[in-house]
Protein backbone atom coordinates (compact mmCIF):
# COMPACT_ATOMS: atom_id res chain seq x y z
CA UNK A 1 0.00 0.00 0.00
CA UNK A 2 1.09 3.11 -0.46
CA UNK A 3 3.10 4.66 2.75
CA UNK A 4 4.00 8.44 3.72
CA UNK A 5 8.08 8.86 4.01
CA UNK A 6 9.55 10.73 6.48
CA UNK A 7 9.64 13.82 4.15
CA UNK A 8 6.43 13.69 2.94
CA UNK A 9 3.58 12.02 1.06
CA UNK A 10 4.48 9.67 -1.49
CA UNK A 11 4.78 11.87 -4.64
CA UNK A 12 4.27 10.78 -8.74
CA UNK A 13 6.48 13.70 -10.05
CA UNK A 14 7.97 17.45 -9.21
CA UNK A 15 4.61 18.80 -10.92
CA UNK A 16 2.95 17.24 -8.37
CA UNK A 17 4.97 18.67 -5.61
CA UNK A 18 4.92 22.20 -6.60
CA UNK A 19 1.08 21.94 -7.46
CA UNK A 20 0.93 20.43 -3.26
CA UNK A 21 3.18 23.24 -2.42
CA UNK A 22 0.77 26.17 -4.03
CA UNK A 23 -2.45 24.48 -2.73
CA UNK A 24 -0.58 24.53 0.72
CA UNK A 25 0.46 27.86 0.58
CA UNK A 26 -2.75 29.36 -0.43
CA UNK A 27 -5.01 27.64 2.15
CA UNK A 28 -2.70 28.50 4.54
CA UNK A 29 -2.98 32.13 3.20
CA UNK A 30 -6.60 31.79 3.69
CA UNK A 31 -6.69 30.53 6.86
CA UNK A 32 -4.36 32.83 8.49
CA UNK A 33 -6.48 35.90 6.85
CA UNK A 34 -9.67 33.81 7.65
CA UNK A 35 -8.19 33.66 12.31
CA UNK A 36 -7.44 37.13 11.34
CA UNK A 37 -10.32 38.14 10.26
CA UNK A 38 -13.10 35.96 12.64
CA UNK A 39 -10.47 37.61 15.68
CA UNK A 40 -10.92 41.41 14.31
CA UNK A 41 -15.06 40.97 14.26
CA UNK A 42 -14.94 39.32 17.66
CA UNK A 43 -12.48 42.08 19.02
CA UNK A 44 -14.73 44.73 17.76
CA UNK A 45 -18.23 43.30 18.75
CA UNK A 46 -16.95 42.44 21.80
CA UNK A 47 -15.02 45.72 22.91
CA UNK A 48 -16.77 48.07 20.63
CA UNK A 49 -20.20 46.84 20.15
CA UNK A 50 -19.15 47.21 16.28
CA UNK A 51 -19.69 44.75 13.32
CA UNK A 52 -17.78 44.56 9.88
CA UNK A 53 -21.13 43.71 8.18
CA UNK A 54 -18.99 41.62 5.46
CA UNK A 55 -16.89 39.23 7.90
CA UNK A 56 -19.72 36.24 7.75
CA UNK A 57 -19.76 36.39 3.92
CA UNK A 58 -15.87 36.40 3.58
CA UNK A 59 -15.30 33.88 5.88
CA UNK A 60 -17.90 31.73 4.21
CA UNK A 61 -15.81 31.91 1.02
CA UNK A 62 -12.74 31.60 2.42
CA UNK A 63 -14.54 27.93 4.34
CA UNK A 64 -15.67 26.79 0.94
CA UNK A 65 -12.17 27.49 -0.39
CA UNK A 66 -10.42 25.78 2.91
CA UNK A 67 -12.64 22.17 2.50
CA UNK A 68 -11.96 21.78 -1.18
CA UNK A 69 -8.15 22.51 -1.39
CA UNK A 70 -7.91 20.82 2.51
CA UNK A 71 -9.22 18.08 1.07
CA UNK A 72 -7.17 17.76 -1.95
CA UNK A 73 -4.29 17.56 0.57
CA UNK A 74 -5.79 15.37 2.67
CA UNK A 75 -5.81 13.22 -0.26
CA UNK A 76 -2.39 13.34 -1.14
CA UNK A 77 -1.51 12.96 2.76
CA UNK A 78 -3.08 9.25 2.55
CA UNK A 79 -5.47 11.05 5.74
CA UNK A 80 -8.71 10.45 4.26
CA UNK A 81 -10.93 7.58 5.68
CA UNK A 82 -10.33 4.46 4.61
CA UNK A 83 -11.41 0.96 5.95
CA UNK A 84 -8.28 -0.90 6.89
CA UNK A 85 -10.42 -3.74 8.42
CA UNK A 86 -11.34 -5.04 4.68
CA UNK A 87 -8.25 -3.36 2.81
CA UNK A 88 -6.03 -5.14 4.83
CA UNK A 89 -7.21 -8.81 3.94
CA UNK A 90 -6.65 -8.37 0.42
CA UNK A 91 -3.22 -8.89 -1.32
CA UNK A 92 -1.25 -5.61 -2.53
CA UNK A 93 -2.41 -6.26 -5.86
CA UNK A 94 -6.00 -6.70 -5.17
CA UNK A 95 -5.89 -3.49 -2.71
CA UNK A 96 -3.67 -1.88 -5.59
CA UNK A 97 -6.59 -1.97 -8.01
CA UNK A 98 -9.50 -1.34 -5.63
CA UNK A 99 -7.87 2.18 -5.47
CA UNK A 100 -7.33 2.31 -8.98
CA UNK A 101 -11.09 1.36 -9.34
CA UNK A 102 -11.72 4.31 -6.51
CA UNK A 103 -9.80 6.94 -7.98
CA UNK A 104 -11.29 6.23 -11.64
CA UNK A 105 -14.72 6.19 -9.77
CA UNK A 106 -13.84 9.62 -8.07
CA UNK A 107 -12.19 11.40 -11.19
CA UNK A 108 -15.15 10.92 -13.37
CA UNK A 109 -17.21 12.47 -10.50
CA UNK A 110 -14.73 15.40 -9.98
CA UNK A 111 -14.64 16.19 -13.65
CA UNK A 112 -18.29 16.20 -14.23
CA UNK A 113 -18.71 18.46 -10.87
CA UNK A 114 -16.03 20.80 -12.05
CA UNK A 115 -17.87 20.80 -15.45
CA UNK A 116 -21.00 21.46 -13.82
CA UNK A 117 -19.85 23.96 -11.30
CA UNK A 118 -18.51 25.75 -14.24
CA UNK A 119 -21.11 26.42 -16.25
CA UNK A 120 -23.19 28.20 -13.08
CA UNK A 121 -20.32 30.11 -12.74
CA UNK A 122 -20.21 31.25 -16.42
CA UNK A 123 -23.45 31.79 -15.69
CA UNK A 124 -23.72 33.77 -12.98
CA UNK A 125 -20.72 35.90 -14.87
CA UNK A 126 -22.67 36.20 -18.19
CA UNK A 127 -26.14 36.95 -16.48
CA UNK A 128 -24.01 39.63 -13.91
CA UNK A 129 -25.52 38.33 -10.87
CA UNK A 130 -24.75 39.78 -7.47
CA UNK A 131 -24.87 38.62 -3.79
CA UNK A 132 -27.60 39.85 -1.86
CA UNK A 133 -25.23 41.00 0.64
CA UNK A 134 -23.30 43.50 2.30
CA UNK A 135 -20.66 43.63 -0.08
CA UNK A 136 -22.71 42.94 -3.09
CA UNK A 137 -20.11 40.26 -4.60
CA UNK A 138 -20.61 39.13 -8.13
CA UNK A 139 -21.79 35.61 -7.69
CA UNK A 140 -19.39 34.31 -10.31
CA UNK A 141 -15.98 35.03 -7.93
CA UNK A 142 -17.23 32.60 -4.77
CA UNK A 143 -18.72 30.42 -7.60
CA UNK A 144 -14.95 29.90 -8.94
CA UNK A 145 -14.12 28.03 -6.09
CA UNK A 146 -16.14 25.44 -7.18
CA UNK A 147 -14.46 23.88 -10.30
CA UNK A 148 -11.30 25.31 -9.09
CA UNK A 149 -11.71 22.73 -6.31
CA UNK A 150 -13.10 20.26 -7.94
CA UNK A 151 -10.18 20.21 -10.75
CA UNK A 152 -7.38 20.04 -7.41
CA UNK A 153 -9.31 16.82 -6.74
CA UNK A 154 -9.20 15.83 -9.77
CA UNK A 155 -5.23 16.59 -10.53
CA UNK A 156 -4.83 15.14 -6.80
CA UNK A 157 -6.42 11.71 -8.05
CA UNK A 158 -4.63 11.43 -10.96
CA UNK A 159 -1.16 11.23 -8.96
CA UNK A 160 -2.81 8.75 -6.82
CA UNK A 161 -3.65 6.42 -9.79
CA UNK A 162 -0.26 6.89 -10.89
CA UNK A 163 1.54 6.41 -8.36
CA UNK A 164 -0.74 2.86 -8.04
CA UNK A 165 1.00 1.82 -10.99
CA UNK A 166 4.29 2.78 -10.13
CA UNK A 167 4.34 0.81 -7.40
CA UNK A 168 3.27 -2.24 -9.35
CA UNK A 169 6.17 -1.69 -11.42
CA UNK A 170 8.85 -1.49 -8.39
CA UNK A 171 7.51 -4.32 -7.12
Amino acid sequence: MQTQSRTGPASAGPIFDVAAWITAAATGLVLVALVSLVCLEALLRGGFNYSLGFAEELTGYGVVFMTFFGAALALRGHAMFQVHFLLDTWSEGTRRWLIRVFVLIALVICVILAWKTKDLTLSSFSRGKFAPTVLRTPLWIPQIMLPAGFSVLAFFLVEQLLLTFRKSEET
